[in-house]
C-alpha cells in the first residue's frame, strides 16, 4: 500500500470516529426550569404564610389550657387537656351561673410564675350568696349542684352580696379547693377572666363539651 492509500484510510477511520457532538440544552427549556422551581418557592412561603395566620387567629380565640389540681373534681381531673375561649364573653354574652372558667390569680407556682385558677361561676354581679348547713343560697334559694365531689360545701359564710364587674367562683371539689371563699382570692374581677372552658380534649374517653 502506497503513502497516499494509507493516509486515505487514516483520514477514513479518524472520520468515523469523531465523537458526536452533545446538543446544547435550548435557553427556554433552562427558563422554564427556573420559573418553575420559582413557582414552587412562592407556593411554599404562601403556604407557610397561611399558615402562621391560621395559628395566631385560632390562638386568638383559643387557649388550650391543662388542669393541674384536684379542685374542679370530679368535673375535671389532673391532666385534662380544655379549650378556652377566650373571646366568649366578648362575643357571646355575659358571664353565667355555672359556667367553668380560667382566670388570673394572685397565687404563684413553685416556680414563682402567675397560676391560672379554674372554677365555676356561682354567683353573678349583684347575687347575695351565703353558705350554711353545707348548702349554697343564691339570692336566698338553696342551690342544686350535681356536679360538687361530696355533694355538699363545707364552709359556713354569712350573705354577701356580689360587687359589680366581679363574680363569685368555686370549685367543684368543695373540701379542696382555694377560691372565693378564701380571702386572699375573694371575688373574681371579670377583667381578669382568662375565658370559659368549652371543650375537653383529653382523655378522648371524655372528649366533649363540659355542659349538658
Amino acid at each position: 500500500m502506497n503513502e497516499t492509500n494509507i493516509n486515505e484510510t487514516v483520514e477514513t477511520i479518524e472520520e468515523k470516529t469523531e465523537a458526536p457532538a452533545i446538543p446544547e440544552q435550548p435557553q427556554e427549556q433552562g427558563e422554564e426550569i427556573q420559573k418553575g422551581l420559582s413557582e414552587n418557592a412562592k407556593e411554599w412561603i404562601k403556604d407557610i404564610l397561611i399558615a402562621i395566620v391560621v395559628a395566631f387567629l385560632v390562638l386568638q380565640f383559643i387557649k388550650p389550657t391543662i388542669v393541674q389540681e384536684h379542685s374542679m373534681e370530679n368535673t375535671l381531673k389532673p391532666n385534662d387537656y380544655l379549650f378556652i375561649s377566650k373571646q366568649s364573653y366578648r362575643l357571646f354574652g355575659d358571664p353565667q351561673r355555672g359556667d367553668i372558667i380560667v382566670f388570673h390569680s394572685v397565687l404563684t407556682t413553685a416556680e414563682g410564675a402567675e397560676k391560672l385558677l379554674v372554677k365555676r361561676i356561682i354567683a353573678l354581679p349583684g347575687d347575695t350568696i351565703c353558705i350554711t348547713g353545707g348548702v349554697v343560697y343564691v339570692n336566698g334559694e338553696p342551690q342544686d349542684e350535681p356536679y360538687t365531689k361530696d355533694g355538699y360545701t363545707g364552709t359556713e359564710m354569712e350573705e354577701v352580696t356580689v360587687p359589680e364587674g366581679q363574680l363569685f367562683c368555686m370549685g367543684d371539689n368543695r373540701q379542696n379547693s382555694r377560691d372565693s371563699r378564701d380571702p386572699l382570692i375573694g371575688f373574681v374581677d371579670e377583667d381578669d377572666v382568662l375565658g370559659k372552658a368549652v371543650l375537653r380534649l383529653f382523655p378522648f374517653s371524655k372528649f366533649g363539651g363540659l355542659y349538658d
